[in-house]
């Protein structure tokens, strides 16, 4: 197993940046010796997703239309982190911002990077339970449909193609695969 860096680096040029991105293109020697370039897309934000699950085994999807996609997508509620700055406090944001609710008990599920062959964009996905409801405050970018049903309704989403963000996917197969095992309940 190789472990060390074999690319070589000899030179960058940022591209473009905003608040929340940035394109940098790479001047390299690839693991073969070859020349070539590369682009790395860095994010300044973690992603923080939760998955949120009632004790009647009920979930909340959250709609919207997505700019990147030009089409509509559900998911689980998501949102950013600033680097630096603790992720379960964002997670507990985005909850409270995209569906009003408030969780008593949270797990970390697990961390993943989300498109790593361009960018370094990490994610860190989050159970929530024995949740209140409180009162919704999304951002003046979002128009957000709240949807709440079945985890296994979700479960089928996720399998008929319905749901295809990457975060909730992953999150829904991780709780399926805890259920089953008497891992939650």
């Amino acid at each position: 197993m190789m472990e060390s860096n074999p690319w070589k680096i000899n030179g960058e040029k940022l591209i473009y940046h905003n608040p929340w991105i940035a394109l940098t293109e790479y001047d390299v020697i690839n693991p073969n010796g070859g020349k070539g370039i590369y682009g790395k897309v860095h994010f300044k934000n973690i992603a923080v997703g939760v998955l949120v699950l009632d004790e009647n085994l009920d979930t909340y999807l959250v709609g919207q239309y997505r700019f990147t996609l030009n089409a509509y997508s559900w998911e689980m509620p998501e949102g950013g982190c600033l680097v630096g700055l603790e992720p379960l406090d964002s997670a507990k944001r985005e909850l409270l911002e995209e569906t009003g609710l408030i969780a008593e008990e949270w797990t970390e599920l697990f961390q993943m990077h989300l498109s790593n062959s361009v960018s370094d964009e990490l994610a860190i996905i989050y159970l929530a339970r024995k949740l209140h409801q409180g009162e919704a405050e999304p951002e003046e970018t979002e128009q957000l449909v709240v949807k709440k049903l079945p985890f296994t309704e979700m479960v089928n989403m996720v399998e008929n193609g319905a749901i295809t963000d990457s975060m909730t996917v992953a999150a829904v197969y991780k709780v399926q695969l805890l259920l089953l095992q008497g891992k939650l309940n």
